[in-house]
């Protein structure tokens, strides 16, 4: 083993540290228009790993009791022992939380989340972010994303007021940002100084918003976007920017190159360096969130699917399990892709969706922006109608839909975002029964629009039509979301044959009974005029043998 090699295996430095931060100040003194050859992985880690050494206690004891909280409960980690989790059924009836993205990127506001990385892009298609950091904040390196941080205030920040919203929005859980790739902590974290509690807004995000969301009856998810973080400023090792200054590394990362090719299959592969330093450096924050705050639900961005990542994510997952477990709390995991072994957590299909039923319960995560997830000026935004058909077809299906938005720098929530929010509320109020605390039917639903299945699909499924019925059920009801209304006063429901034996069927928008009448191509319903609103309209059809439809459910009827 090198003496790199050794240093790598763990958080001390080796004699060539002073050599290379000199090495790297060096390159900090040149000019900021040239090019320059990043440093290697070895030189980079050492760098990291000097910026990081005043938490070493701290990360050292948080990853001591994690790894013996994995190894005491009803869980171990190993990916076997992991299929013994359970989805709690508070996630099961919930149906629809709340993503918010918020943190130092809301400030530039220009094309979201990802802005602190393509802001370091000289060239390329996202090299716009570059230039409007140059224009707006001044030449590199004197001037980084590290500046950006002072001008996040929060100054209308409410957390009461968010908690507020969301619960008028008819959401049962939020799933703040507690990290994003940019490697600013939106909590108290003992692991960083780069944390919003010791600059920006000097306050405890996530713990504010934890007490307020909890007092609103809803239940905490936290997400954690730091894995990411390893190569997230990578462009600003090109040429002569702040991130190659060791006085930032605790902020910036190690900003190792991503490195990925083509495998023999076609598919690809990440051969992206993480130092074992790094892995534990995750796993320690990600423990952290959880030994501070105890969500319900923690969510994991996808690069947690890297190879180098899933020791330690079978060792968190045993950690959340376990230490949840001793306080008999039903907790969720989001995970993406393929970076967990089905069975042991939650999947999440991030912009995409189900094509059918899903044995296990999982969730699909999009934003009100077609774009972004972060605030951005001029940004462009869904209709209600839209995400509330997506919410049909997805609790359809045995999932449930988070819902993101991006507040601003200041703390408030776009007009359209609320409007949207609002909007959505007003639907669930009148139409929740057939949304919340139900269970999928036989089959899905009916009707020529199929939609665009899996990841990053969410735009390209066509709109719904008259003839598009989604079904849901609950205490042996059978719910049929018609998505669209129809240009007749009259709808068919092919699904619904003469042997169910159809006693009522009520239109939730009015209250009202609709007349029916059961015939071999199906159920015929006359209807009213069209009501107003979100255009997503739920029929409850009652049976004279409920009890069959029960066991159609799957189990019993849940209230």
């Amino acid at each position: 083993m090198s003496a790199h090699s050794s240093m790598l295996r763990g958080m001390g430095l080796c004699a060539g540290v002073v050599f290379a931060l000199l090495g790297m100040t060096a390159v900090v003194a040149a000019d900021s228009t040239q090019a320059v050859t990043p440093p290697d992985a070895a030189t980079i880690e050492q760098q990291w790993v000097a910026a990081n050494r005043p938490y070493d206690g701290a990360r050292k004891a948080i990853l001591a009791q994690a790894d013996k909280v994995a190894w005491q409960g009803p869980m171990t980690p190993d990916w076997q022992s992991l299929t013994g989790y359970s989805t709690p059924e508070w996630y099961r009836d919930a149906k629809f939380g709340i993503f918010i993205h918020w943190g130092v990127y809301s400030v530039p506001a220009f094309k979201g989340e990802w802005y602190p990385r393509h802001m370091y892009e000289r060239t390329g298609e996202n090299s716009d972010r570059y230039q409007h950091q140059i224009a707006t904040y001044g030449p590199m390196p004197k001037v980084g994303y590290k500046d950006l941080i002072p001008l996040f205030k929060a100054e209308h920040f409410d957390p009461q007021a968010w908690a507020t919203l969301f619960r008028e929005a008819g959401a049962r859980y939020v799933v703040p940002v507690a990290e994003h790739h940019d490697g600013f902590a939106m909590y108290d974290s003992k692991l960083s100084d780069w944390t919003a509690v010791k600059m920006g807004p000097h306050r405890d995000v996530i713990g504010e918003l934890a007490k307020a969301i909890r007092a609103q009856g809803m239940k905490l998810g936290l997400s954690s976007h730091r894995a990411e973080h390893d190569w997230f400023y990578e462009y600003g090792r090109t040429f002569n920017s702040d991130v190659n200054d060791p006085r930032y590394a605790a902020l910036y990362g190690p900003a190792h190159p991503s490195e990925s090719a083509k495998g023999e299959d076609g598919q690809d592969v990440d051969w992206t360096f993480v130092s074992d330093a790094y892995i534990n450096d995750w796993l320690a924050r990600s423990s952290e969130i959880v030994q501070d705050y105890h969500p319900d639900l923690m969510y994991f961005d996808w690069w947690v699917g890297q190879p180098r990542f899933r020791n330690a994510l079978a060792e968190f997952a045993a950690f959340y399990y376990n230490q949840a477990a001793t306080r008999e709390q039903g907790v969720v995991l989001n995970y993406k892709l393929d970076d967990m072994r089905p069975g042991t957590g939650t999947l999440n299909i991030e912009r995409g969706q189900a094509a059918d039923i899903r044995p296990q319960p999982w969730q699909t995560e999009t934003s009100v922006s077609p774009d972004s997830w972060g605030y951005a000026e001029g940004d462009t935004y869904k209709s209600p109608d839209e995400i509330v058909q997506l919410l049909a077809d997805v609790v359809s299906k045995n999932g449930n839909l988070l819902l993101n938005i991006g507040p601003k720098a200041d703390g408030t929530i776009p007009e359209q975002a609320r409007h949207i929010l609002l909007a959505i509320g007003q639907w669930l109020n009148v139409n929740g029964e057939a949304i919340y605390g139900t269970r999928p039917w036989t089959h899905y639903g009916e009707g020529p629009t199929q939609v665009a299945a899996g990841t990053m699909q969410d735009t390209k499924t066509k709109p719904y039509t008259a003839e598009d019925f989604r079904f849901t059920t609950k205490n042996g009801r059978l719910y049929a979301i018609e998505m669209a209304w129809p240009s007749t006063t009259h709808a068919l429901i092919h699904s619904i044959t003469p042997s169910m034996n159809v006693t009522s069927v009520t239109l939730l928008a009015t209250g009202k009974p609709v007349a029916f009448d059961q015939q071999a191509d199906g159920l015929h319903l006359n209807l009213p005029t069209q009501p107003a609103g979100v255009r997503a309209y739920v029929y409850r059809i009652e049976m004279k043998d409920h009890l069959t439809l029960t066991a159609r459910e799957g189990g019993a009827p849940h209230s």
